[in-house]
C-alpha cells in the first residue's frame, strides 16, 4: 500500500461484504481512504466493516440490494451527508448462478443475473455521478470479465452481462471524461471467491453447465486461478489516477499497464482494449 495515498478521499464498494468486494476495501482503507460498503448480507457487512476498523481504517456499511434505485439513492445521500461526495465507486456486485443452455435455463435466475450485473452496476454509478460531477472528479471501477469478449456454453446471461458492463463503461468516459470522469472495466482474474468455489462445486453447476465446472476445477487443480493481492493491485493503480489516458477501456489482470502506457498513442489511434466487431 505504500505506493498509494487516498487520504480523505470516500471511495464506495458494492459487494464489499466478502471475497473481492471486501479485499478492495480493505486495501482502500489501508491506503487511506474512508470506505463504504454495501451489500445484502447486513452479518457480512457487520463482520467486513469490523475487519477494517480493527486495522485501523474507518468503515461505513449499508445494507441494500443494488438492483434497487431508491435504496442505493440513499444510502449515497448519506454518505455525503456524513463524509462528504464519493472519489472512487467500485461495482463489484455481482452474480453467476443462471446455468443452462438457452432453452433450459430458469428464465427468472437468467434476467436478475442481468439485474444485478448491468443494473447494479448502473444504478450504483447514477447515484453517485451527480456529486462527482459537481466537483469534476471522480473515478469507477466495473467489474466486468473474460466472459465479456466470448460466449460460453451455458452461461448466456453472465457473457451477455459482462459484455454490456464493458460496453457501458466506454459510453459513462465517452459521456463524462470531459467533466473528470475516468471509467474503467476490469478483468479481475479467476479468484476463489465464493463465486467461483460455487461453480467447482455445485451440483446445479454440475448437471446445467458441466463443461464450466471441469474448467474450474481442472484450473483449481493446477493452481492456475488468481492470486486476490494482483485483482486488488490493478483496481488501486487504477483508482490512484496512474492510468487516466485508458478511461473508458478493458483491461485484464493479466496485463502490464506500465508497458500499455507506454504505448498510449497507438491505443488510442487504433482502439485497443476496446469491444469492437472483427470483419474480414
Amino acid at each position: 500500500m505504500a505506493d498509494y495515498d487516498f487520504t480523505d478521499q470516500v471511495a464506495l464498494i458494492t459487494g464489499g461484504g466478502r471475497g473481492l468486494g471486501l479485499a478492495f476495501a480493505q486495501a482502500l482503507a489501508q491506503a487511506g481512504a474512508t470506505v463504504v460498503i454495501v451489500a445484502r448480507s447486513e452479518s457480512q457487512l457487520q463482520n467486513a466493516a469490523a475487519s477494517i476498523e480493527q486495522a485501523g481504517s474507518r468503515a461505513l456499511a449499508f445494507a441494500a440490494d443494488v438492483t434497487d434505485r431508491v435504496a442505493l439513492e440513499r444510502v449515497v445521500a448519506e454518505v455525503e451527508r456524513q463524509l462528504g461526495y464519493i472519489d472512487i465507486l467500485v461495482n463489484s456486485a455481482g452474480v453467476l448462478r443462471a446455468f443452462g443452455p438457452v432453452a433450459e435455463v430458469d428464465p427468472d435466475d437468467w434476467w436478475r443475473e442481468i439485474e444485478v450485473n448491468v443494473r447494479g452496476t448502473f444504478l450504483a454509478t447514477r447515484a453517485v455521478l451527480p456529486g462527482m460531477l459537481a466537483r469534476r472528479q471522480g473515478r469507477i471501477i466495473n467489474m466486468a470479465s473474460v466472459a465479456g469478449l466470448q460466449a460460453l456454453p451455458a452461461g448466456s446471461a453472465y457473457c451477455l452481462s459482462k459484455a454490456a458492463v464493458i460496453r457501458f463503461t466506454e459510453s459513462l468516459a465517452l459521456d463524462h471524461s470531459e467533466q473528470g470522469i475516468q471509467a474503467f472495466a476490469i478483468h479481475p482474474g479467476n479468484v476463489r471467491t465464493a463465486m467461483l468455489n460455487y461453480v467447482a462445486e455445485s451440483d446445479e453447476v454440475k448437471q446445467r453447465a458441466p463443461i464450466i465446472q471441469r474448467w474450474v476445477q481442472e484450473m483449481y487443480q493446477a493452481g492456475n486461478d488468481t492470486p486476490i493481492d494482483r485483482s486488488v493491485e490493478l483496481m488501486l493503480f487504477l483508482t490512484s489516477g496512474k492510468a487516466d489516458a485508458l478511461s473508458g477501456r478493458y483491461l485484464d489482470v493479466d496485463v502490464d499497464l506500465d508497458v500499455v502506457l507506454q504505448q498510449i498513442e497507438t491505443i488510442q489511434r487504433d482502439d485497443w482494449y476496446t469491444l469492437r466487431l472483427r470483419t474480414a
